[in-house]
């Protein structure tokens, strides 16, 4: 048994230089697991709360209070480490030690299980032999919430791809998608200063149009056929837009407003015109039954849940209820332990929807998200292209591939 003999915290900083927690956990006084927490800039209301108050000082005093209650704990156990928190904290949400310090706890809990078992982190969460590697899907081009004014309004756009027949063939070909399109918003607008929002996308002065076609030109100019070698999808963040007094979604930046049916139809135009294979958020947080009308309409692209499903088990019960996605992103912070995201993946796995495994625009250059995405066989990870808190997951993904303990790329 891994047993846990030391468990320490301190206050860090994220890759948005906003304080967040770190935890160090030691099983049998050698094996260490770090982890720190990242956090959101586009947060869904049902979230799991990442400090109390906001205070990552907070959540630190009560790990400090409560941290003899760790000791002499197996920390393989997954449901136990979730179970000491939850005896701490019994909120629905974790209000009172926070969505982060959960996180932390719990994968630097199982990370050092590992160490200690002598095993890969993925291959403790699940023991199949016929694990397979995601897709690597990237944001090359940023807006809304991760980037500045004047850029488009819809959130992200990003690529996979998914003709690749390797884990390194995948990652290098989305880089070269990003490196030609800086190419290409240079030639178009020659002050364009090489800005980049959160997560590493380039951040042009374009609108929602225009970001779509530069990003497919990109695509093409590098000989490969879009929807079929490398693939656009699109995060709409809708929840940002979306105006709850007025019923419309306000695009400020584009300078339109769309009723419920109208954002069907703006989504589902340009699902079908750049030939999405990834669609998230399209409506939002709270507009299942508008979701439902999507996922009908478009069975073959995975139409995602983020804000709609905040890696939260009842919710996903909801959306699968109404037939609202079909596919969902699993963020273990959304949710707060490694225990509630891996029975969201269960729940998900268990009804056919594809999963994603997400990073956060808030990072660190923690890799455990990347074992989380194969142990919980997801079908993509999301972790960004470029940028040190997002080539560090992508570089833990070449490092597995090394062993032959995993087998090629998943179907998706």
């Amino acid at each position: 048994m891994p047993e846990i003999t030391s468990i320490t915290g301190r206050i860090l900083f994220n890759s948005r230089g906003t304080k967040t927690v770190e935890v160090d956990i030691i099983t049998d006084d050698k094996f260490l697991g770090r982890v720190c927490a990242p956090s959101g800039a586009s947060v869904g209301k049902y979230e799991a709360i990442s400090f109390p108050n906001g205070k990552p000082e907070q959540s630190l005093s009560i790990l400090n209070e409560n941290s003899k209650k760790f000791l002499g704990c197996d920390a393989s156990d997954v449901k136990l480490i979730h179970d000491i928190i939850k005896s701490i904290d019994d909120s629905d949400n974790y209000s009172q030690i926070g969505g982060a310090c959960a996180f932390a706890i719990t994968i630097a809990a199982a990370d050092s299980a590992a160490k200690s078992l002598e095993t890969s982190l993925y291959r403790m969460l699940n023991k199949d032999d016929e694990l397979k590697f995601p897709f690597p899907l990237g944001n090359i081009l940023g807006g809304g919430a991760h980037a500045g004014p004047g850029t488009p309004d819809i959130q992200e756009v990003l690529v996979a791809s998914i003709g690749a027949k390797g884990i390194q063939e995948a990652i290098d070909m989305n880089l070269q998608v990003h490196k030609e399109l800086r190419n290409l918003i240079q030639k178009d607008d020659p002050t364009f200063t090489n800005g980049r929002g959160d997560e590493g996308g380039w951040a042009p002065k374009f609108d929602n149009e225009k970001a779509l076609e530069i990003s497919t030109k990109a695509i093409e100019n590098l000989g490969f056929t879009l929807g079929k070698e490398i693939a656009l999808g699109v995060d709409f963040a809708s929840s940002t837009q979306w105006n709850e007094t007025k019923k419309k979604y306000i695009y400020d930046r584009a300078g339109f407003e769309n009723d419920c049916g109208q954002q069907i139809d703006f989504a589902a135009k340009i699902i079908d015109k750049y030939k999405l294979i990834y669609a998230e958020d399209a409506v939002h947080e709270e507009a299942f039954e508008d979701m439902a009308v999507l996922t009908k309409k478009f069975p073959d692209r995975m139409i995602t849940g983020d804000d709609l499903t905040v890696t939260n088990t009842k919710i996903l019960n909801k959306a699968i209820q109404h037939g609202a996605c079909n596919a969902a992103i699993l963020k273990v912070n959304q949710a707060g332990s490694l225990f509630d995201a891996l029975e969201f993946a269960k729940m998900a796995n268990e009804n056919n929807i594809k999963l994603i495994t997400s990073h956060r625009s808030g990072e660190s250059t923690d890799s455990q998200i990347s074992h989380i995405g194969i142990g919980t066989k997801s079908k993509l990870l999301k972790v960004g292209i470029v940028g040190g808190e997002r080539v560090a997951k992508l570089n833990e993904l070449i490092r597995l591939s090394e062993h032959d303990l995993i087998h090629g790329m998943i179907d998706i």
